[in-house]
């Protein structure tokens, strides 16, 4: 991260006419808030935060204890690249405290660097890489996008042939005005589907940049007359939005991959192998994190290449874990493929990390890899194979039952978590679908 004092800021903020600035922090569930002050009021805010209430935000804390102030993250300055003239605006990522100058537990952000640090006692730095998969829609008439209708019909790595291709350099212009390095863009399975992929870093950096960059591209592609949804199964049999979390620790003294040991038949060091045995072991147990909608398991099924099964292997796509072929001893890398882009990123690479980390520590022996085909019926080993939680009544018992992923979110986390999700669950028992109604209504 790149470290800008006070100084260099406000200079920035007077030389560019900046009028407003947003100081932003994510609630618990993943969305994006922001208390916008005049650029007059910044000199305070980098000097002692600006205080608000936080029990208007959802998970965060009762009226009896609600004040709370932000502080802004230096290192994440930027300008708002379409709030321009009159309205120039920059954004900074904060960090939620208490009135005792304390980290908010409940502050997603607060729980991820927590975590970090126990990486950091062991003198590792945990990197991640996350490959955001999103839907262009057309709305209807009405301005409504249900039922979603894609852009367009392009599949995996078609050219564009309409405003697409266009659209989507905007969208690497305006990513990269965020200081978001862009590596690759392309057109995924479905229709109306894509892919942005940008630069491997620090994970407090990525995480940083995967909540701006859902922000960004919602409203470029409004811009556009058309919405972008991270929904992860928005379309019944076109394959859904997944978040593959790209992985690797590396040693803080030297920067040498951890991962890495080319004596290996995959490459992966010891480290490397209690850390996949890690993630392995709480799979089912961060799921309801990872994953965490009523939606999410509509994706998470056989036939997409998405995964089912625990299992870890190569050239498997249906696996959960993933080691992809490294171009070189530093790129020693894991892909973890449950997540999808409805998950809070800050609590995701926490929960990962501490998983990872619990096996590391505990040494715990790698299965054998999966290298075949598992949604295949004749595949018996498939099925000897634990499965990940099928809804999310099931991820979130089995995130009651880890104890290792809830003393990683923290109790504040933890409860108004599983409170919020189980109330979700239980609006979605009772909904009468149109499925339902389609199925059984003349017949019954």
């Amino acid at each position: 991260m790149t470290h800008r004092s006070a100084e260099d800021i406000l200079a920035a903020v007077e030389s560019q006419q900046i009028k407003f600035v947003d100081l932003q922090f994510t609630d618990i569930m993943g969305a994006v808030k922001s208390i916008t002050i005049p650029a007059h009021e910044l000199p305070a805010a980098l000097d002692h935060g600006v205080w608000f209430d936080g029990s208007s935000i959802e998970g965060f804390a009762r009226i009896a204890e609600s004040d709370m102030y932000l502080v802004p993250d230096r290192s994440t300055f930027a300008m708002v690249p379409w709030l321009t003239g009159t309205d120039t605006t920059a954004r900074f990522i904060c960090d939620v405290f208490t009135p005792n100058d304390q980290p908010f537990i409940g502050d997603p952000r607060s729980v991820l660097k927590r975590v970090l640090a126990e990486a950091d006692k062991m003198g590792l730095v945990f990197n991640t890489g996350p490959e955001l998969e999103f839907f262009l829609l057309k709305p209807h008439a009405d301005g409504s996008i249900i039922p979603p209708v894609p852009q367009d019909t392009d599949s995996y790595f078609d050219i564009p042939t309409d405003l697409i291709g266009g659209l989507r350099h905007e969208m690497t212009r305006t990513l990269e005005a965020f200081g978001i390095t862009v590596e690759a863009m392309h057109a995924e399975v479905s229709h109306g589907q894509h892919e942005i992929d940008f630069r491997y870093s620090d994970a407090l950096t990525t995480a940083n940049n995967a909540v701006t960059f859902r922000v960004a591209l919602k409203v470029m592609a409004r811009q556009h007359g058309l919405r972008a949804t991270f929904l992860p199964k928005p379309l019944r049999g076109m394959s859904g939005n997944g978040m593959h979390v790209h992985q690797s620790l590396v040693y803080k003294a030297s920067g040498a991959n951890a991962f890495a040991d080319p004596g290996d038949p995959y490459g992966l060091s010891k480290i490397a192998q209690h850390f996949i045995a890690g993630q392995l072991a709480h799979a089912r147990g961060m799921c309801a994190i990872l994953a965490p909608l009523v939606n999410s398991y509509k994706r998470l099924v056989p036939g997409y290449e998405a995964p089912v099964y625990i299992s870890w292997g190569r050239i498997n796509r249906s696996a959960l874990l993933r080691v992809p072929r490294a171009h070189g001893v530093e790129s020693t890398r894991l892909e973890l493929r449950c997540p999808d882009p409805s998950c809070n990123p800050y609590l995701a690479f926490a929960v990962m990390l501490a998983a990872g980390l619990d096996g590391i520590r505990r040494e715990l022996p790698l299965p054998s890899p999966s290298e075949e085909n598992l949604y295949l019926l004749e595949n018996h080993r498939g099925n000897a194979l634990s499965t990940l939680p099928g809804t999310l009544e099931e991820a979130v018992d089995a995130l009651e039952d880890d104890q290792v992923i809830r003393e990683a979110l923290g109790p504040h986390v933890y409860e108004r978590f599983i409170a919020a999700k189980r109330s979700e669950w239980d609006d979605y028992r009772l909904e009468v679908t149109a499925w339902e109604l389609n199925k059984y209504l003349t017949s019954y």
